[in-house]
């Protein structure tokens, strides 16, 4: 298969298009720009509120005027990662895409699948003029991956439909109807640098080529989390060498990504340095025998470092105590038997960097029950208290909530029943979306959302199961008709 042969064409062109146009969180400008000039140019009711969400509404075909007003709903931006080793400019560069077999990938970077295939779609079907259809509005909401701003700043009159097909799941034949809730709680050391003593060893360890993943779609699947693995060792050192001192610590990216790679600079006594590079080559071996399922492709380093002032000793010590204690992963499964053990809770130590005088912490906390969303980040935070740090969780978002009856939810399963001769997979999920913003915003608004099949998204490993499209496409078309 190559790109010519890709199935609908008319979705993958827009993609195309899509993946040429710089659109990190926070700086969609340009893509703004091009869904407004897009919109306006095929003469459609074009909007942009005061947020940057773009609304392009589509009249009924013949015969569907008096048909509800439906609402497709994507986001426009897309998680910037990439791997340590290539140069590229998310500002700049266009995302460059290859087929893998069934696979549509890109060279070092994140895809942009998530969620531009969802845009793509939403524009195939605006160009389209032999799809029948009732009222349209194909919403692109901006900043979604990186605190949900777009649906946040969203007024309350800026949608008018009855119905919303949110295009953001990244499993076909899973048809999603509830989603976490979720805050970032964030933590700070401060310090004040000094010199190591005399006859001290710098050292500098690296660990890269982890799988990292969704930190809520894929908290489930048990993927070692770099920062976890370097405290671990951090502690195991302290404990067995008094002296240790720490330099440097920096690991992850992004608060929804779970940290793929990181290093630290640490100082230890002459005496024992040869030990503790001993340790790091069997703690390696460990490690890799621990994940041997989930991440195949670890690569670990240590090496001589340059001398440099190191962090003062209690608060390195504290910090240290802190990463080996901190909660991450699955705290909750759901206890509703419809939604069939789906993490209920959980959080992600996401990110921490080191400066001249702090160390500063990132970490995301989830949860499908808004109490529990609280209990966790109270956890997080009075940890990293005790440790001597200031620290705090911020608003997030919602949880949505499933409906007892939803008619958009049984005719969207019947449509693929028929379709596909095989039932779909209805549940919640455990990463957040836009719905919940939505559901306290649009309190009537009947909701779904479901996508083509995405692998590793948030990791330069993402990947679009392309036969998947055609198959939410044509049951995405039937839905329409149907609605």
């Amino acid at each position: 298969m190559n790109k010519s042969e890709l199935k609908p064409a008319t979705v993958f062109d827009q993609f195309a298009k899509i993946n040429s146009i710089p659109r990190p969180s926070k700086r969609e400008e340009k893509m703004i720009e091009y869904l407004k000039t897009w919109g306006e140019s095929h003469h459609l009711d074009t909007r942009v509120d005061e947020t940057g969400n773009v609304i392009i509404r589509k009249p009924a075909t013949p015969g569907y005027e008096n048909h509800k007003t439906v609402i497709l709903q994507s986001h426009m931006d897309m998680v910037c990662d990439k791997l340590v080793d290539i140069e590229f400019d998310f500002d700049k560069d266009p995302i460059q895409t290859y087929v893998d077999g069934e696979w549509l990938k890109a060279k070092g970077t994140t895809l942009g699948a998530d969620d531009g295939i969802g845009c793509a779609i939403e524009l195939a079907i605006l160009e389209a003029d032999d799809i029948e259809h009732g009222p349209l509005e194909c919403v692109f909401t901006r900043d979604e991956e990186t605190g949900l701003s777009g649906a946040e700043g969203m007024k309350d009159d800026f949608m008018t439909g009855d119905y919303l097909i949110n295009l953001d799941s990244e499993d076909e034949g899973e048809m999603f109807v509830s989603c976490a809730g979720g805050r970032n709680t964030t933590a700070k050391f401060t310090f004040k640098r000094e010199a190591a003593p005399a006859g001290y060893f710098f050292l500098r360890a690296q660990l890269k080529g982890l799988t990292g993943g969704h930190s809520g779609d894929d908290i489930n699947k048990k993927r070692a989390n770099a920062i976890k693995i370097l405290g671990r060792f951090l502690y195991q050192e302290m404990k067995r060498y008094d002296g240790l001192r720490l330099a440097q610590f920096h690991s992850g990216k992004l608060h929804n990504a779970i940290p793929r790679d990181g290093q630290f600079v640490i100082a230890v006594p002459n005496a024992v340095k040869e030990n503790v590079k001993a340790d790091w080559n069997i703690f390696a071996a460990q490690v890799e025998d621990e994940f041997h399922v989930t991440d195949t492709q670890m690569v670990w380093s240590m090496e001589s470092a340059d001398a440099e002032p190191v962090i003062e000793k209690g608060v390195a010590d504290n910090f240290i105590r802190a990463i080996q204690a901190v909660d991450n992963g699955i705290y909750a499964i759901c206890q509703d038997p419809e939604l069939n053990g789906m993490v209920e809770t959980s959080s992600n130590i996401a990110a921490i960097h080191s400066t001249d005088s702090e160390i500063n912490i990132l970490s995301s906390q989830r949860s499908n029950v808004m109490s529990n969303l609280d209990n966790m980040c109270a956890t997080i935070v009075s940890l990293f208290e005790l440790a001597g740090a200031k620290a705090y969780s911020s608003d997030g978002y919602p949880a949505w909530k499933m409906r007892a009856e939803s008619r958009l939810r049984d005719i969207t399963v019947e449509a693929y029943k028929e379709l596909f001769h095989k039932e779909p997979v209805v549940r919640g999920i455990h990463a957040g979306l836009e719905c919940g913003l939505f559901s306290e915003r649009y309190p009537n608004l009947d909701m779904i959302s479901f996508g083509p099949t995405l692998r590793d998204v948030h990791t330069p490993d993402e990947r679009l199961l392309i036969p998947t499209v055609q198959m939410v496409w044509d049951h995405l078309l039937l839905v329409l008709k149907r609605l």
